[in-house]
């Protein structure tokens, strides 16, 4: 125990640091971080304050969020750095080093005086503070809450719940890098019940309490400043300039909307400084002469502070902190990635070093009388693979790829058996189970490899010839009788008058129709930098959404940033909290306060149910807001109509989608619209013609496009059959894994799903390895981040599609007694191998598919052919 800040505080607790260290990594750690400050603001001033105090934009901060920001210096250095939280509408605390509290509520307290209305309270003494760091953090707190939420599961989200009776304030934030990572704000009258709780639920499961030596080392290998050492003075005494800290980009705001605030010039000039930096510019004299990088030593010995590093015989800095960390080995990727049972130790460093260097870059550091060998490197350790924080020895590398060996031939030979195999095993033995998969029938197979799949067919209307389409290749006749045909029956299907069908993907449709809003929007300005869409709504990707459709997917292109936030301009639609696959419509309202949208858009990749059309379009008209109702219906294309839902009839502008999920084509996409001629509307869907070709696609896949006119020919013909049967049979295995003990997502009330897809819960970082598991049962899914998980790597979801295998005459029976086989495979991992695959030799034959004698004539000479 040693003396820190006024509490006795312990370096260590029975474990030691190493083994909280490992703790924390594998299983959890618990933290008594009470020594923290916590100030809180009250006032009508309190935002206008800490916008001038402050580093970040406090009026990017949405109520239950948090942000990283710092007090800065008037030269740009920092007094400290801290975590600003947003409880609520109204309520902001303010979180500081121990440390530097008094020094804090001091400078603070100056700068008040400016400030009549707003009010600083010190509510250290009335709350206490816990961190609850690791894999398994997540399960302690569920399995604690008695009432209220968890924060979502995303970095700096907050929440609120009840605990050992303690009303407990939650946020997503933390000192070790963990990807799970909890503080709790906690009634100080409570604080040692909550504690107990936590330590009782979590001990048999590995947690460790963690004291201030394994809270430094966990710091360190996520490469986290300690004011004192990576802020504040240097070695030397001077200024540490903010910037020369790579969460600088995080924790400042140079957004106009601030004004003027503590340090504001010097940042800007530190931050162009930086920018000139990245670009290769370097300038020893400037205001960024050093920065804070990470390193790791390749020679035996531990980097201490104040250590001096070196490069060919120059002192370019100093170690700022460093030691030495134990750390689990690893072994398997993706699915097969897991901790081994042996550990291993690093000595890393922080330091502040000449800011021409970059990662790779070798140095020598001096530790007494030795000079030790050091890398620079990016980072020692990423969080970007939840559920755990992965070690990143120095010297690893990327996946080298083999050079090629052997003679064609006989690497040919390989190919062709490879390839028969693999279309046996996933045709005639598996159970394909991915919804966004679809076997074409052996029409529209034979129809994609015919004599236009080498070909171009470039054309477009042109006014001048009275809007008809001027081709710019010859030979091209009878593509274009195909595309007149495809677009007319597609036409018939959708329920619309306008289809554009050259995109090859559901992506391109999309980002074909984002391309095309812009030109329109822009079309009264032609000088000017065109400006981008100023507000969309859209299906959280967490939630389910599309993936073009978010600021890290296609859409990213084409929509503004908020100066306000300083995020991307888009607002996702709130959901039930007890249903999260499904929007929240009567909260829909509470969006048009907050943003009048140029876009929604509908529709999502893990789609249990119809999307609102109907009252989002009449929201849309009632507040008389104008923006364009986009439907992507990448998934369910092929269920349009009276069964599921028939999108332009409830009100959408615009339909996107991919034709090869529900739909029967090749892997192609589209857009539709039904716009009446001479009407704003129509001189956006001649911007989408535009902005297809030749905008986004000069070969547009020809072969593909012939045997898709099959496909629709095909789902005009049988999608009354189709349709339905797709339906039943998703609520047949959703009813069959819910019998036999699987945890099936959505609403019971509904059959758990309305669509061809149902989602399930293997648990918690389970659903890798549980697809991985199906798949060596010949049952083939796709494992699935659910709401409530923190990304891909930490799914609890697997998510199945029932079209495919309905289209090769399962039924409802069928897909029950599949739920059976299933189950036992993910609740009792029994072996149902052989089971898969004789049910599978039941259902061999593609239906509600052209076929006959006619076929087989046309299959037969086509072959001769080749």
């Amino acid at each position: 125990m040693v003396d820190f800040a006024g509490f006795s505080m312990p370096i260590q607790y029975e474990a030691g640091i190493v083994r909280e260290h490992l703790a924390c990594r594998r299983y959890a750690g618990l933290f008594d971080v009470s020594h923290m400050g916590r100030l809180e603001f009250k006032g009508s001033q309190k935002i206008s304050f800490l916008q001038h105090v402050l580093s970040n934009n406090v009026e990017a901060l949405k109520p239950w969020q948090a942000q990283y920001t710092m007090l800065t210096t008037p030269t740009g250095g920092a007094l400290d750095d801290a975590f600003l939280y947003r409880f609520d509408k109204e309520r902001y605390i303010l979180v500081v080093n121990a440390s530097n509290l008094e020094k804090d509520k001091s400078w603070l307290r100056e700068r008040l005086k400016d400030f009549p209305d707003a009010v600083m309270e010190d509510i250290s003494q009335k709350t206490s503070l816990i961190a609850l760091q690791g894999p398994l953090a997540k399960q302690i707190l569920q399995d604690l809450t008695e009432d209220g939420f968890l924060p979502e599961p995303r970095r700096s989200k907050l929440g609120a719940l009840t605990m050992a009776g303690a009303k407990v304030l939650v946020s997503r934030t933390g000192y070790t890098g963990e990807p799970n990572s909890f503080e709790l704000f906690v009634p100080a009258q409570k604080v040692q019940d909550v504690w107990s709780a936590i330590y009782e639920m979590g001990s048999h499961l590995g947690l460790k309490p963690i004291g201030l030596g394994a809270r430094d080392t966990l710091r360190l290998e996520a490469s986290m400043p300690l004011y004192g050492h990576e802020l504040g003075l240097d070695a030397e005494g001077s200024e540490i300039p903010v910037f020369a800290l790579p969460l600088a980009r995080v924790a400042v705001s140079l957004s106009p909307l601030k004004g003027e605030f503590v340090g504001k010039k010097a940042l800007a000039a530190q931050f162009e400084e930086l920018k000139g930096q990245d670009n290769g510019v370097y300038n020893p004299n400037g205001p960024l002469p050093k920065r804070i990088l990470s390193l790791a030593l390749l020679d035996k010995g531990i980097a201490r502070a104040g250590d001096e590093v070196f490069l060919g015989g120059e002192s370019i800095g100093k170690v700022t902190s460093g030691t030495s960390v134990p750390y689990w080995q690893s072994k398997g990727q993706g699915a097969l990635f897991k901790l081994t049972g042996e550990t291993n130790r690093r000595s890393l460093a922080l330091a502040y070093l000449r800011a021409d260097l970059k990662p790779g870059h070798e140095v020598r550091v001096k530790v007494r009388k030795h000079s030790l060998a050091a890398q620079v490197v990016k980072s020692h350790g990423s969080a970007e693979a939840p559920p755990y924080f992965r070690a990143l020895p120095a010297g690893w590398s990327r996946p080298e790829i083999n050079p090629a060996l052997g003679r064609a031939e006989k690497k040919l030979s390989g190919l062709l058996k490879a390839s028969l195999d693999n279309h046996k095993w996933r045709q005639t033995r598996c159970i394909n189970l991915i919804p966004s998969e679809m076997t074409p029938s052996p029409l529209v197979r034979l129809l994609t490899i015919t004599d236009p799949s080498g070909r171009y067919a470039e054309h477009r209307g042109l006014e001048a010839e009275l809007l008809r389409q001027v081709f710019y290749y010859q030979g091209t006749d009878f593509i274009s009788r195909v595309e007149e045909e495809l677009a007319s029956e597609m036409a018939l299907f959708l329920g619309c008058s306008q289809v554009e069908l050259r995109p090859v993907s559901g992506q391109m449709a999309n980002m074909a129709l984002f391309s095309a809003l812009v030109k329109w929007k822009n079309r009264f300005d032609l000088k000017r930098e065109p400006a981008r869409l100023n507000g969309v709504w859209t299906n959280h990707i967490g939630n389910g959404g599309h993936l073009s459709a978010q600021p890290m997917g296609a859409l990213r292109d084409y929509v503004a940033k908020n100066p306000a936030t300083e995020r991307f301009s888009v607002v996702n639609f709130p959901v039930k909290r007890k249903d999260p696959f499904a929007i929240d419509t009567d909260r829909l309202g509470e969006l048009m306060e907050h943003t009048r949208p140029e876009l929604v858009v509908l529709g999502k990749s893990m789609v249990l149910y119809p999307e609102p059309v109907a009252e989002v379009a009449d929201l849309l008209k009632q507040t008389g807001c104008r923006a364009m109702l986009h439907y992507d219906m990448a998934h369910v294309l092929g269920l349009i109509g009276p069964y599921f839902q028939e999108p332009f009839k409830e009100g959408a502008d615009l339909v996107t989608g991919s034709t090869h999920k529900t739909f029967f084509g090749p892997q192609r996409g589209v857009v539709a619209g039904d716009f009446e001629p001479n009407t704003p509307g129509f001189e956006l869907w001649e911007a989408i013609e535009n902005r297809s070709f030749p905008g986004m696609v000069s070969n547009h896949h020809l072969g593909t496009l012939v045997g898709l006119l099959a496909a629709v020919l095909e789902m005009n013909a049988f999608k009354d059959a189709y349709q339905p049967q797709v339906l039943a049979n998703a609520k047949a295995l959703a009813a069959s894994l819910a019998e036999n003990r699987v945890k099936v997502c959505g609403d019971p009330q509904k059959g758990y799903t309305q669509t061809h897809q149902v989602v399930v819960d293997v648990g918690y970082g389970r659903g890798m390895k549980t697809a991985l598991l199906l798949e060596k049962n010949n049952i083939i899914t796709n494992y699935q981040a659910l709401p409530w998980d923190e990304g891909f790597t930490a799914s609890s979801g697997l998510r199945l599609g029932v079209a495919e295998m309905t289209r090769f005459g399962m039924k409802e029976k069928d897909f029950t007694r599949l739920g059976e086989l299933m189950a036992r495979v993910i609740i009792k991992n029994q072996d149902v191998t052989e089971e898969t695959a004789r049910l599978r030799r039941n259902f061999k034959e593609l239906g509600y598919c052209f076929q006959g004698k006619e076929i087989e004539g046309f299959s037969q000479d086509l072959l001769r052919s080749f």
